[in-house]
């Protein structure tokens, strides 16, 4: 305990905290929208239980991470090499590589994961009847219990991404459970909003699922060693949630004018 009050009597502590913990929200942004969209695939009385549960579970898988952290940190070593590397970009760094560790594999994965699921279901909300085909041959209603595989899943690569940032960000432990904790707590709040946002406007839904192809390719990128600035990433989807919410108000707006223009128009009638 003491331990910990001389720690956090050190301003720059909390300032790698605060900074810690607006970074994992940010991160834990790409595993709410997943499970959002998840979820509403859910009928109506599971969609809420279904996200508490995937929350519970990224926060679960997050804590587990760092109770063996000197694991996970050797994740990053590789354990496979297949020799190819891309020209030196401007810092002297291959573009990409193909020397993989077992982080790599997992990014790669989940972004592949991503990429599949993200386009299915724009097919899905593109074609409302679809024939069966490579996305929907056989396909059946997604159950309680395939849902919460999915999310476990996806929880698995965010939570090894969120760690690792955490892991390069700090070396103490209580900063990292402090912002991990508080980033789930945050996407706690935010799920139920976010989830009911999205349903209720179809044209987010495709954007949702857009983000979600863009976070698939920057986790494959990720994996074979191409960086992608974060903060690209997530100033495009806030211009582009903005230009959303602009046509959002926009529509709202005149469905307004139309609702007085046929009120009117009825009062004149009588």
């Amino acid at each position: 305990m003491e331990g910990l009050v001389t720690l956090f009597q050190d301003p720059a502590v909390w300032a790698a905290l605060l900074t810690l913990v607006v970074m994992e929200i940010v991160l834990g942004i790409d595993n709410l929208i997943f499970i959002s969209i998840i979820s509403n695939k859910l009928p109506q009385a599971q969609r809420q239980r279904a996200r508490r549960i995937g929350i519970s579970l990224a926060l679960v898988m997050r804590l587990a991470l760092l109770s063996v952290i000197a694991w996970l940190v050797g994740l990053t070593a590789i354990v496979v090499d297949f020799g190819l590397q891309g020209a030196p970009d401007a810092y002297g760094k291959p573009s990409f590589e193909t020397a993989f560790s077992w982080r790599d594999i997992i990014l790669i994965a989940g972004g592949l994961f991503l990429i599949w699921k993200a386009t299915s279901e724009i097919h899905h909300n593109v074609d409302p009847n679809p024939n069966d085909d490579v996305f929907s041959a056989g396909k059946k209603a997604l159950t309680f219990g395939s849902a919460i595989v999915q999310i476990l899943l996806l929880d698995l690569v965010f939570s090894v991404d969120s760690i690792l940032t955490a892991v390069g960000m700090t070396e103490h432990l209580p900063i990292m459970v402090i912002a991990v904790v508080s980033a789930v707590l945050v996407m706690l709040l935010a799920a139920d909003p976010l989830a009911n946002f999205i349903r209720d406007n179809p044209t987010v839904v495709m954007l949702a699922l857009g983000f979600l192809l863009m976070i698939g390719v920057v986790l494959i990128a990720d994996g074979f060693g191409a960086k992608v600035p974060k903060g690209y990433i997530y100033t495009a989807m806030a211009f582009s949630a903005g230009v959303e919410g602009l046509n959002i108000w926009a529509r709202r707006r005149r469905e307004r004018v139309a609702l007085a223009k046929a009120s009117g128009e009825t009062a004149e009638t009588k």
